[in-house]
């Protein structure tokens, strides 16, 4: 059987163990180098005299000792003199020692990868904030300016010759195209608060699906991974199945047109929180929606920018897909990961659960 100890050692990320009375029982070699000590150094040494009493990672601890579950949170600053400053996730649990049958506290600190999931959150939170903008802009200098560019062309058109006819037609028909793009756009300026209740996300799901089989996923095959006992999330019906139809679609022109699969998943994350855009406040999001697909993944290039608006590698794209879902589970104060390599790129978008006393669908 392979050693704990072996196993702890070999993991990439800082591992501290701490017991009964708040001081470092072990730590790994990441650990290590994450404080700047040896073990010896460590063990033994109090946790508040590594980092501020009345920090982010005494809170946790404290947390777990009272309610007794794991905790994960995102987005955490932790610093001090020795280590500096690092943007990290949390990781806290306990467990009691076979050995002696004390209690303890395992943190694990995952600075890099998660570190750059809160970077994405960030971007996907300032690209639906900027498409906003855009959005009210463009309705506004645009819309109107088309409307006489217009007018004047049908007048136009009454008294031209056949030749300059089509031309006319063509300034009504490029104008159209330009309002039908800015009504699109639109949607992204409406700033009103939520209408939210409970919604059965597998539903919406369900609904989705039907909706892409019936069309522009007639060639794909579907499978679902639902965990059935999935409590309602606390959100807008028609929005999350707008947003979840064009990451289907999305999907469904990625994978290839024989053998094509997408899979959709759902799971309880406990623990799960994420600062709220503004607030000080943590939103837990224990609900974890997934949709990977089999196609050809993302390019490098565009997954820094890939929820911002008018980017797009399909030809003939728009950019507005993403950017819209960018807003919906922005709005709904939830957050998206995404893990792309060929042959399998894997969305998944993390929501709150219903209040209790909230409204069914």
């Amino acid at each position: 059987m392979a050693d704990p100890a072996a196993i702890l050692s070999a993991l990439p990320d800082p591992v501290i163990v701490i017991d009964g009375e708040n001081a470092i029982a072990h730590a790994n070699p990441a650990a290590e180098q994450f404080f700047h000590a040896s073990l010896a150094a460590l063990a033994g040494r109090r946790l508040d005299a590594l980092l501020p009493s009345d920090g982010p990672v005494q809170g946790l601890v404290a947390q777990v000792r009272r309610a007794g579950q794991s905790v994960t949170q995102y987005g955490v600053a932790i610093e001090s003199p020795r280590i500096g400053t690092h943007l990290v996730t949390l990781g806290v649990s306990g467990f009691r020692c076979p050995q002696d049958g004390e209690e303890a506290i395992v943190v694990s600190i995952h600075e890099h990868s998660m570190a750059r999931k809160i970077d994405s959150q960030l971007t996907h939170r300032k690209a639906a904030r900027s498409i906003t903008a855009m959005s009210a802009m463009l309705a506004h200098e645009i819309k109107n300016p088309l409307s006489g560019i217009r007018g004047a062309a049908q007048l136009l058109e009454q008294g031209a010759e056949a030749p300059d006819r089509e031309l006319t037609q063509l300034i009504c028909g490029e104008t159209d195209r330009i309002v039908a793009l800015v009504d699109r756009m639109e949607m992204f300026s409406d700033d009103r608060p939520l209408v939210r209740e409970a919604v059965n996300i597998h539903e919406v799901l369900d609904h989705v699906r039907r909706l892409a089989l019936s069309g522009f996923a007639a060639h794909v095959s579907f499978k679902e991974n639902y965990d059935p006992s999935l409590p309602a999330v606390f959100g807008n019906r028609d929005l999350l199945i707008q947003a979840f139809l064009n990451l289907v679609k999305n999907a469904a022109e990625a994978v290839p047109g024989l053998g094509g699969e997408i899979v959709l998943s759902t799971a309880y994350r406990q623990g799960m929180r994420l600062a709220a855009p503004g607030q000080d406040t943590r939103v837990e999001l224990p609900l974890c929606i997934g949709l990977q697909d089999n196609g050809s993944g993302i390019p490098e290039d565009l997954k820094a920018h890939l929820f911002e608006a008018f980017v797009t590698g399909k030809p003939g794209g728009k950019g507005l897909g993403l950017a819209l879902v960018a807003k919906v589970v922005g709005d709904h104060g939830g957050a998206i990961e995404i893990d792309s390599v060929p042959r399998r790129t894997k969305v998944r978008i993390m929501l709150p659960m219903a209040p209790s006393g909230s409204n069914g669908p």
